[in-house]
Protein backbone atom coordinates (compact mmCIF):
# COMPACT_ATOMS: atom_id res chain seq x y z
CA UNK A 1 0.00 0.00 0.00
CA UNK A 2 2.82 2.36 0.92
CA UNK A 3 4.72 1.47 -2.27
CA UNK A 4 1.68 2.09 -4.44
CA UNK A 5 1.05 5.42 -2.72
CA UNK A 6 4.67 6.49 -3.23
CA UNK A 7 4.55 5.46 -6.89
CA UNK A 8 1.34 7.41 -7.50
CA UNK A 9 2.80 10.49 -5.81
CA UNK A 10 6.00 10.24 -7.91
CA UNK A 11 3.94 10.01 -11.11
CA UNK A 12 1.78 12.97 -10.11
CA UNK A 13 4.89 14.96 -9.16
CA UNK A 14 6.51 14.30 -12.53
CA UNK A 15 3.44 15.32 -14.55
CA UNK A 16 2.96 18.42 -12.42
CA UNK A 17 6.59 19.44 -12.90
CA UNK A 18 6.42 19.11 -16.66
CA UNK A 19 3.09 20.91 -16.91
CA UNK A 20 4.41 23.77 -14.76
CA UNK A 21 7.52 24.08 -16.93
CA UNK A 22 5.32 24.15 -20.03
CA UNK A 23 3.26 26.98 -18.52
CA UNK A 24 6.36 28.98 -17.65
CA UNK A 25 7.91 28.47 -21.09
CA UNK A 26 4.66 29.39 -22.83
CA UNK A 27 4.21 32.62 -20.88
CA UNK A 28 7.84 33.67 -21.43
CA UNK A 29 7.89 32.67 -25.11
CA UNK A 30 4.64 34.29 -26.25
CA UNK A 31 6.03 37.86 -26.57
CA UNK A 32 8.66 36.58 -29.02
CA UNK A 33 6.35 34.29 -30.97
CA UNK A 34 5.28 36.86 -33.56
CA UNK A 35 6.84 34.98 -36.52
CA UNK A 36 4.89 31.85 -35.62
CA UNK A 37 1.54 33.60 -35.23
CA UNK A 38 2.19 35.79 -38.29
CA UNK A 39 2.61 32.56 -40.26
CA UNK A 40 -0.53 31.05 -38.73
CA UNK A 41 -2.62 34.20 -39.16
CA UNK A 42 -1.13 36.15 -42.11
CA UNK A 43 -4.12 38.47 -42.40
CA UNK A 44 -3.56 39.96 -38.92
CA UNK A 45 -1.45 43.09 -38.63
CA UNK A 46 -0.65 42.44 -34.94
CA UNK A 47 -0.72 38.70 -34.32
CA UNK A 48 0.68 38.75 -30.74
CA UNK A 49 -1.07 40.37 -27.78
CA UNK A 50 1.29 42.96 -26.27
CA UNK A 51 -0.94 45.41 -24.38
CA UNK A 52 0.13 43.81 -21.09
CA UNK A 53 2.86 41.20 -20.49
CA UNK A 54 1.51 37.68 -20.17
CA UNK A 55 3.60 37.23 -17.01
CA UNK A 56 1.74 40.13 -15.40
CA UNK A 57 -1.64 38.87 -16.60
CA UNK A 58 -0.88 35.39 -15.23
CA UNK A 59 0.09 36.81 -11.84
CA UNK A 60 -3.00 39.02 -11.64
CA UNK A 61 -5.25 36.14 -12.70
CA UNK A 62 -3.77 33.81 -10.08
CA UNK A 63 -4.05 36.48 -7.38
CA UNK A 64 -7.72 37.14 -8.18
CA UNK A 65 -8.56 33.43 -8.21
CA UNK A 66 -6.61 32.78 -5.01
CA UNK A 67 -8.30 35.58 -3.08
CA UNK A 68 -11.82 34.79 -4.29
CA UNK A 69 -11.28 31.07 -3.69
CA UNK A 70 -10.03 31.77 -0.17
CA UNK A 71 -13.24 33.65 0.60
CA UNK A 72 -15.33 30.86 -0.94
CA UNK A 73 -13.46 28.15 0.98
CA UNK A 74 -13.82 29.94 4.32
CA UNK A 75 -17.52 30.74 3.82
CA UNK A 76 -18.37 27.32 2.36
CA UNK A 77 -16.43 25.37 4.99
CA UNK A 78 -17.89 27.31 7.92
CA UNK A 79 -21.39 27.01 6.45
CA UNK A 80 -20.99 23.27 5.93
CA UNK A 81 -19.61 22.82 9.42
CA UNK A 82 -22.47 24.78 10.95
CA UNK A 83 -25.29 22.89 9.23
CA UNK A 84 -23.79 19.53 10.24
CA UNK A 85 -23.75 20.47 13.93
CA UNK A 86 -26.87 19.92 16.06
CA UNK A 87 -27.41 23.67 16.47
CA UNK A 88 -27.46 24.32 12.71
CA UNK A 89 -29.08 21.26 11.15
CA UNK A 90 -32.47 22.94 10.97
CA UNK A 91 -30.96 25.67 8.76
CA UNK A 92 -29.40 23.28 6.22
CA UNK A 93 -32.17 23.69 3.57
CA UNK A 94 -31.90 27.47 3.78
CA UNK A 95 -28.09 27.45 3.53
CA UNK A 96 -28.24 25.05 0.56
CA UNK A 97 -30.77 27.31 -1.17
CA UNK A 98 -28.66 30.44 -0.63
CA UNK A 99 -25.51 28.74 -1.92
CA UNK A 100 -27.36 27.37 -4.95
CA UNK A 101 -28.72 30.84 -5.71
CA UNK A 102 -25.19 32.20 -5.66
CA UNK A 103 -24.16 29.73 -8.37
CA UNK A 104 -27.42 29.97 -10.32
CA UNK A 105 -26.86 33.63 -11.13
CA UNK A 106 -24.42 33.90 -14.05
CA UNK A 107 -21.17 35.69 -13.09
CA UNK A 108 -21.87 38.24 -15.81
CA UNK A 109 -25.15 39.15 -14.09
CA UNK A 110 -23.38 39.48 -10.74
CA UNK A 111 -20.78 41.72 -12.36
CA UNK A 112 -23.51 43.86 -13.92
CA UNK A 113 -25.11 44.35 -10.51
CA UNK A 114 -21.84 44.86 -8.62
CA UNK A 115 -20.24 47.41 -10.96
CA UNK A 116 -22.75 50.24 -10.24
CA UNK A 117 -22.28 49.60 -6.50
CA UNK A 118 -18.50 49.19 -6.19
CA UNK A 119 -17.16 50.44 -9.52
CA UNK A 120 -14.97 48.82 -12.16
CA UNK A 121 -11.90 46.71 -11.41
CA UNK A 122 -11.07 43.67 -9.34
CA UNK A 123 -13.64 44.15 -6.55
CA UNK A 124 -16.82 43.26 -8.53
CA UNK A 125 -14.96 40.31 -10.02
CA UNK A 126 -13.93 39.19 -6.55
CA UNK A 127 -17.54 39.34 -5.35
CA UNK A 128 -18.83 37.35 -8.34
CA UNK A 129 -16.14 34.67 -8.14
CA UNK A 130 -16.48 34.24 -4.38
CA UNK A 131 -20.26 33.79 -4.70
CA UNK A 132 -19.79 31.32 -7.55
CA UNK A 133 -17.24 29.25 -5.66
CA UNK A 134 -19.11 28.74 -2.37
CA UNK A 135 -21.47 25.95 -3.44
CA UNK A 136 -18.89 23.24 -4.34
CA UNK A 137 -17.04 23.84 -1.06
CA UNK A 138 -20.26 23.81 0.96
CA UNK A 139 -21.44 20.56 -0.63
CA UNK A 140 -18.03 18.93 -0.21
CA UNK A 141 -17.88 19.92 3.45
CA UNK A 142 -21.38 18.64 4.19
CA UNK A 143 -20.91 15.40 2.23
CA UNK A 144 -17.58 14.69 3.91
CA UNK A 145 -18.81 15.29 7.44
CA UNK A 146 -22.08 13.41 6.93
CA UNK A 147 -20.17 10.41 5.52
CA UNK A 148 -18.47 9.75 8.87
CA UNK A 149 -20.12 6.53 10.15
CA UNK A 150 -22.32 6.99 13.19
CA UNK A 151 -20.85 3.93 14.98
CA UNK A 152 -17.39 5.49 14.79
CA UNK A 153 -18.67 8.70 16.32
CA UNK A 154 -20.36 6.75 19.11
CA UNK A 155 -17.16 4.79 19.68
CA UNK A 156 -15.20 8.04 19.97
CA UNK A 157 -17.60 9.32 22.60
CA UNK A 158 -17.43 5.95 24.35
CA UNK A 159 -13.64 6.30 24.56
CA UNK A 160 -14.11 9.55 26.42
CA UNK A 161 -13.36 11.97 23.61
CA UNK A 162 -14.88 15.41 23.90
CA UNK A 163 -16.92 16.69 20.94
CA UNK A 164 -13.95 18.88 19.95
CA UNK A 165 -11.51 15.96 20.08
CA UNK A 166 -13.88 13.73 18.10
CA UNK A 167 -14.23 16.45 15.50
CA UNK A 168 -10.49 17.02 14.96
CA UNK A 169 -9.26 13.46 15.41
CA UNK A 170 -12.08 11.57 13.70
CA UNK A 171 -14.41 13.69 11.57
CA UNK A 172 -11.86 16.01 9.95
CA UNK A 173 -9.44 13.27 8.74
CA UNK A 174 -12.28 11.18 7.32
CA UNK A 175 -14.05 14.14 5.70
CA UNK A 176 -10.86 15.74 4.31
CA UNK A 177 -10.75 13.91 0.91
CA UNK A 178 -14.36 14.83 0.06
CA UNK A 179 -13.89 18.41 1.30
CA UNK A 180 -10.73 18.71 -0.81
CA UNK A 181 -12.65 17.54 -3.89
CA UNK A 182 -15.14 20.37 -3.32
CA UNK A 183 -12.34 22.91 -2.98
CA UNK A 184 -10.73 21.54 -6.13
CA UNK A 185 -13.93 21.98 -8.13
CA UNK A 186 -14.42 25.50 -6.78
CA UNK A 187 -10.91 26.65 -7.68
CA UNK A 188 -10.96 25.14 -11.19
CA UNK A 189 -14.34 26.75 -11.88
CA UNK A 190 -13.00 30.10 -10.70
CA UNK A 191 -9.93 29.87 -12.94
CA UNK A 192 -12.10 29.69 -16.03
CA UNK A 193 -14.76 32.10 -14.80
CA UNK A 194 -12.19 34.74 -13.83
CA UNK A 195 -11.54 35.36 -17.53
CA UNK A 196 -14.78 37.34 -17.84
CA UNK A 197 -13.54 39.72 -15.13
CA UNK A 198 -11.69 41.56 -17.89
CA UNK A 199 -15.04 42.86 -19.12
CA UNK A 200 -15.21 45.12 -16.02
CA UNK A 201 -11.63 46.36 -16.07
CA UNK A 202 -9.81 43.62 -14.16
CA UNK A 203 -6.55 42.51 -15.74
CA UNK A 204 -6.64 38.73 -16.17
CA UNK A 205 -5.82 36.10 -18.77
CA UNK A 206 -9.24 36.92 -20.19
CA UNK A 207 -7.92 40.29 -21.44
CA UNK A 208 -6.44 38.96 -24.71
CA UNK A 209 -9.56 36.84 -25.22
CA UNK A 210 -11.92 39.81 -24.74
CA UNK A 211 -9.77 42.07 -26.93
CA UNK A 212 -9.54 39.33 -29.54
CA UNK A 213 -13.30 38.85 -29.60
CA UNK A 214 -13.99 42.57 -29.91
CA UNK A 215 -11.33 43.05 -32.59
CA UNK A 216 -11.88 39.79 -34.51
CA UNK A 217 -8.31 38.74 -33.67
CA UNK A 218 -8.24 34.95 -33.46
CA UNK A 219 -4.57 34.92 -32.50
CA UNK A 220 -5.24 36.87 -29.29
CA UNK A 221 -8.05 34.48 -28.39
CA UNK A 222 -5.82 31.47 -28.97
CA UNK A 223 -2.96 32.89 -26.89
CA UNK A 224 -5.16 33.73 -23.94
CA UNK A 225 -6.96 30.39 -24.13
CA UNK A 226 -3.69 28.44 -24.24
CA UNK A 227 -2.29 30.07 -21.10
CA UNK A 228 -5.64 29.90 -19.31
CA UNK A 229 -6.15 26.23 -20.16
CA UNK A 230 -2.63 25.26 -19.12
CA UNK A 231 -3.03 27.13 -15.83
CA UNK A 232 -6.19 25.11 -15.13
CA UNK A 233 -4.35 21.87 -15.96
CA UNK A 234 -1.44 22.72 -13.65
CA UNK A 235 -3.80 23.63 -10.83
CA UNK A 236 -5.83 20.45 -11.26
CA UNK A 237 -2.64 18.36 -11.21
CA UNK A 238 -1.52 20.12 -8.03
CA UNK A 239 -4.82 19.25 -6.37
CA UNK A 240 -4.51 15.67 -7.64
CA UNK A 241 -1.12 15.38 -5.98
CA UNK A 242 -2.48 16.70 -2.69
CA UNK A 243 -5.47 14.34 -2.96
CA UNK A 244 -3.15 11.34 -3.41
CA UNK A 245 -1.25 12.33 -0.31
CA UNK A 246 -4.41 12.87 1.74
CA UNK A 247 -5.91 9.56 0.58
CA UNK A 248 -2.68 7.69 1.34
CA UNK A 249 -2.41 9.17 4.81
CA UNK A 250 -6.08 8.46 5.51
Amino acid sequence: MKFMGSKAQACARSRLTWATLMLIVLVLALPGSEPLFAWLFPALARPVYQQEPFVQLLWQHVALVALSSLVAVVVGSLGGLWVTRPAGRAFKPMVDALAAMGQTFPPVAVLAVAVPLVGFGELPALIALAMYGVLPVLRGTVAGLQAVPEPMQQAAHGLGMSPWQAFWQLEVPLALPVWLAGVRSSVIINIGTAAIASTVGAKTLGSPIIVGLSGFNTAYILQGALVLGLLAVVTDMAFERVAHRVAWQA
